[in-house]
């Protein structure tokens, strides 16, 4: 894909991945993703805005070599992650006189993940500001977002927020800008549960600071760009301060069907009651699609078989990255089945210690469920329409 102009002096310089369908050695990518990179002209100097993964550093090589680029006098790394900066260092090479832009945690980070030279380097404060001769950029600290480094590029003239991973999506096409909406946005809801949730009170506190600042095109390092931002940062402000819907996530996995029939009969019971259930069975499930569930539920309920005298490590993963991602659920609880005994539910609810959640009272058939055990199961599903309730979860 060749260069292309975004406004007059600012290209789009990156690389688009069609191919690639796992991030971090964890996090599937059923669209692919990209790697933005820009270029901005000013009169007087250029700047180079993020890089992109090592695996197309000769794409972003190449678009700056057809483009005719002569000379780059800064680098700006708005984050250290190697899919933005892994390709500095064959920059720095190409040309010499350019030096890195950042802040000062990004510098020793870029410093001992690459090992870039420290002359290499000129560090900027937050909201301080370099010309390019008739282009401004201003650069502002976004931490956690989703590094401790992070931080975003806002050229003045043309109120561009180049925000790095910020409203991000993992999505490969060749659009510059979103055409299709509702597609991008459900990438970006991925893209938020999978990475930026477990920062959320940090992203708040980062809204907030971006509201101080006239936006007309949010370009992000991934995915397509947003002329009319405001349906990302709408999405944004709905996933981070919204309060929990009336909602209950059912992570689960049966061996033997006993578990399996627990969970069949507990999300009709819970369906009948009014409440939307999303049901993953965890040996097929893609992750992404439970963390993306995980945003707006109010309740997860999570079933297991007992394995070993605990959970089946299927569900221990999944309870694992829950709490993890440390998403708005209020309330938790466990269905299954046992054979001999063990401490299933100790160990789950162990491993939710990151959750700011009441656990309800948990279901566990031995064997095969009975008429005792549905009974239980109407209980919990009756209890949590009530707590959904009282808390106006709709």
């Amino acid at each position: 894909m060749e260069p292309r102009e975004i406004r007059p002096g600012v290209y789009f310089v990156g690389a688009i991945d069609w191919d690639r369908r796992l991030f971090d050695a964890l996090i599937p990518l059923p669209d692919g993703t990209s790697y933005n990179s820009y270029l901005i002209k000013g009169s007087e100097k250029t700047a180079l805005i993020d890089a992109v993964d090592p695996a197309m550093q000769a794409v972003l090589i190449n678009h700056l070599s057809e483009f005719g680029v002569k000379n780059i006098d800064y680098v700006v790394a708005n984050h250290a992650e190697q899919d933005h900066s892994g390709t500095i260092p064959l920059v720095l090479g190409e040309y010499p006189g350019a030096k890195v832009v950042t802040n000062p945690k990004c510098k020793d980070m870029l410093i001992d993940l690459l090992m870039i030279p420290e002359e290499r380097f000129i560090t900027v404060s937050d909201k301080e500001a370099i010309s390019l001769g008739g282009s401004t950029l201003e650069f502002i600290y976004t931490p956690w977002v989703h590094w401790p480094e992070t931080m975003s590029t806002y050229l003045r003239e043309e109120k561009i927020l180049f925000s790095c991973d910020f409203f991000g999506s993992h999505l490969a096409t060749t659009d510059l800008y979103v055409t299709d909406e509702g597609q991008v946005i459900e990438a970006a809801k991925r893209y938020y549960a999978e990475i930026m949730m477990p920062y959320r009170t940090s992203i708040e506190k980062n809204l907030v600071k971006l509201k101080d600042y006239a936006i007309d095109i949010i370009a992000t390092s991934h995915g397509p760009i947003y002329d009319k931002p405001a349906s990302i940062t709408k999405a944004y402000h709905s996933w981070v301060f919204d309060a929990p819907k009336n909602i209950v996530v059912l992570p689960y996995i049966s061996m033997h069907s006993s578990t399996r029939k627990m969970v069949e009969y507990f999300v009709e019971a819970l369906v009948q009651r009014g409440v939307t259930v999303k049901q993953f069975d965890l040996a097929v499930t893609d992750i992404g699609k439970l963390a993306m569930a995980l945003v707006e539920a109010a309740t997860i309920v999570i079933g297991t078989p007992t394995v070993l005298a605990g959970a089946h490590p299927n569900v221990v993963s999944a309870v694992f990255l829950t709490n993890a991602l440390r998403p708005k659920l209020r309330f938790a609880s466990v269905i299954g089945s046992y054979g001999w005994g063990g401490r299933t539910i100790e160990q789950l609810v162990g491993m939710m210690s990151n959750l700011k959640i009441e656990i309800l009272e948990p279901v566990l058939s031995k064997g095969f469920p009975k008429e005792a055990d549905f009974a239980a199961l109407d209980n919990l599903a009756a209890t949590i329409v009530e707590k959904h309730k009282e808390n106006n979860f709709t």
